[in-house]
């Protein structure tokens, strides 16, 4: 199992377009295989840093989602709207 952390700041004023493309991204995604778990998380003390974790079952189901349709229009859409680029972290359970 491997767990994404992609954290991102969103520009005020996006928020809510973000979240809202954001929830699309996730309904289709936990549809995949190998998907375990996907979520959007808002910081508590800054409502623009916004948090995807995710839950994947191995590398080539990262892979697949990586290259769906829904990722690939999906993504670069939230780009636009981000202060600097997403910090993501991939973690594998001890």
């Amino acid at each position: 199992m491997i767990t994404i952390v992609a954290k991102t700041v969103v520009i005020e004023s996006e928020i809510e377009t973000f979240i809202n493309l954001a929830n699309e991204l996730i309904t289709e995604s936990k549809k995949e295989a190998g998907c375990r778990e996907y979520n959007l998380y808002q910081d508590t003390e800054n409502k623009n840093v916004l948090t995807f974790i995710e839950k994947w079952e191995d590398e080539e189901a990262i892979k697949l989602h990586n290259e769906s349709a829904h990722f690939t229009s999906i993504v670069p859409k939230l780009g636009e709207m981000q202060v600097k680029d997403t910090e993501v972290n991939l973690y594998k359970q001890l």
